[in-house]
């Protein structure tokens, strides 16, 4: 069944928000961005089960099909952050692609540590796929032609979450800092109002047509537009 609804945001960026009853998050591809057999780069996988028998990664993977991507053509994952609901089919998708797995290393660490406790709340494992490139802050060296990505590190919702930036296209994919009119929750192990304050403004400083947020809201799915983008972050910052 499928339970994602999907939208080419600008040309090679693939938004798919899930539309599912169980807890998963929406999940962005990059399609083309990389040489070599598998060009296509997936950040958040999501999760492989869910409530009422969805299999949200099996939609993706449909979704995918539909606009003529494969999953099985996906050479890197970028994991936003660690939470199950974003991450937790990440072995699965190693399992299929042989793709390369990507976190911050602030996040891997909480993963390895603390973090790794949202698994056994979710009645799931910890993935066992190691990461083989830990994200820093800066350009993110993709090779496809015509790519630029720059990893932003913004704490606040987890302890090492990243935002992907692509300064010609305007494109941010937030994870779950930052929502169409909401942020992301601080009160979870590894939060941080602070940070998450901090992550915000500097987020709103950047010039973003597009937020492709980790989770829709009673907003909508996305911030498009220029000026509604500037309002979204006057808005959350009324949160602090």
């Amino acid at each position: 069944m499928l339970l994602h609804r999907s939208a080419e945001i600008v040309d090679g960026v693939h938004f798919y928000l899930w539309v599912g009853r169980s807890m998963n998050c929406n999940s962005v591809v990059l399609a083309n961005a990389l040489a070599g057999a598998r060009p296509h780069v997936l950040v958040d996988p999501g999760m492989t089960g869910g409530a009422m028998g969805e299999r949200p990664l099996e939609s993706l993977a449909q979704a995918m099909s539909a606009d003529g991507l494969r999953l099985e053509d996906v050479g890197l994952v970028i994991g936003t952050h660690c939470h199950p609901d974003h991450y937790q089919a990440v072995d699965e998708v190693v399992r299929r692609t042989g793709a390369r797995v990507a976190l911050s290393l602030p996040e891997y660490d909480f993963l390895k540590g603390v973090g790794g406790s949202f698994y056994d709340s979710f009645g799931t494992s910890l993935p066992s796929s190691k990461p083989s490139t830990l994200l820093e802050e800066g350009e993110l060296a993709l090779g496809g032609d015509g790519w630029r990505a720059q990893v932003l590190i913004t704490p606040g919702h987890s302890p090492g979450s990243v935002c992907l930036y692509m300064p010609d296209s305007k494109v941010l994919v937030s994870g779950d800092v930052v929502f169409p009119g909401s942020i992301g929750r601080m009160d979870f192990v590894g939060g941080s109002t602070r940070q998450m304050k901090e992550s915000i403004d500097r987020l709103s400083g950047l010039d973003i047509e597009y937020i492709l947020s980790g989770h829709s809201s009673m907003s909508g799915p996305l911030v498009s537009g220029k000026d509604n983008v500037v309002r979204n972050f006057q808005m959350v910052r009324m949160f602090f």
